[in-house]
């Protein structure tokens, strides 16, 4: 099965698998784990910050970044498809007591002029606008990574006005590659970042986030709350580890899969897509005269699974895992069931 769901579904290689048995561990609880210990330093070194904590996910990275920042009754901008507005369950809402402002964009990015008409004005009837999130690569808007100018400028305006920016970096490293800058300097534009070391870096679980040390001293309480203090993680820190040490410079051949992929897609009839958007590992298309679930039916059933974000759009990532040749035997499959007008898995 050529799965191109998302690059969630990755699987530790031998290699990586052979680290985690082998790294020594401790108890994180008490600050003890040697290997937590390496990849929080190593983590925060990458992203030019004083401090990181490893966390289970991104999305607690997020909620965590966020409750350390902003407190009950002030409100954070947000891109109306942010992964915190739309897929984080109201976490920081329901957890944090905080509001999101959406920001309507076109492509998941936004200027500075946009993000200030945003911020609340000092009226007892506005809640206080603390943080501004940006998120780079942007998974709704088809993987779009910021221009590194464009964060400078979002950022600075944020700070002249007081508020910290937190960027929701999950995919990072693609971002940086497809904006030809040092991660460090992507990562300079926020107070906070948070990176998944379980997507593209393809480990079993994780994320990291990096900051200030005080900020990144609220986060650990509060993902103690949230009952993210784990014991003997070392295992999964040890993969985390390996994966900053070998799997970031690969991330250019997920790049080059999704564009072969996607170039390959707008030649076939049916399909829809803006290749001006497909800039990292991340390939979105919409099929407007054919029903997605039959597609994606008909595909799986040909051994190629894609996934679909709703309406008419399909979505399909590249990662660890996907070679050429398995983009070009997707391509095939894609051609031979939107030239398929007949049985019941086309419909």
């Amino acid at each position: 099965m050529i799965d191109l769901r998302s690059d969630t579904v990755t699987l530790p290689s031998p290699e990586m698998r052979r680290v985690m048995l082998e790294a020594p561990l401790g108890d994180d609880g008490y600050g003890e784990d040697p290997t937590v210990n390496r990849v929080e330093e190593r983590a925060a070194a990458v992203m030019g910050k004083e401090a990181a904590v490893l966390v289970a996910s991104g999305t607690m990275g997020n909620l965590v970044a966020v409750l350390a920042g902003a407190r009950a009754g002030e409100e954070i901008i947000a891109d109306s498809l942010s992964h915190t507005l739309i897929s984080e369950a109201a976490g920081v809402a329901m957890v944090g007591g905080v509001q999101i402002m959406p920001l309507r964009t076109e492509r998941g990015t936004f200027g500075a002029a946009e993000m200030t008409a945003l911020v609340r004005s000092s009226n007892r009837n506005n809640p206080r606008t603390a943080m501004v999130l940006v998120e780079n690569t942007h998974n709704r808007h088809g993987g779009v990574a910021w221009p590194l100018e464009t964060l400078r400028e979002v950022s600075a305006a944020a700070h002249d006005r007081g508020l910290r920016v937190h960027m929701d970096g999950a995919r990072v490293f693609n971002a940086a590659l497809a904006a030809g800058a040092d991660v460090r300097d992507v990562a300079g534009t926020a107070d906070t970042i948070t990176f998944c070391l379980s997507k593209g870096l393809g480990c079993p679980a994780g994320s990291v986030l990096c900051g200030d040390a005080d900020t990144i001293d609220q986060a650990r309480h509060w993902r103690k709350m949230l009952g993210g203090s784990m014991r003997q993680v070392g295992v999964l820190a040890a993969a985390g580890l390996y994966a900053l040490d070998n799997m970031v410079e690969r991330l250019a051949g997920d790049h080059a899969n999704a564009r072969t992929l996607a170039e390959g897609l707008a030649e076939m009839p049916g399909v829809e897509i803006d290749l001006s958007r497909v800039q990292t590992n991340i390939v979105t298309f919409d099929l407007p005269a054919r029903p997605v679930d039959g597609f994606l039916r008909a595909c799986a059933s040909r051994e190629v699974r894609g996934g679909s974000p709703g309406g008419n759009r399909v979505r399909l990532v590249t990662h660890h895992g996907i070679e050429a040749a398995d983009i070009q035997r997707s391509l095939a499959v894609f051609e031979e069931v939107l030239n398929d007008d007949g049985g019941p898995e086309a419909t």
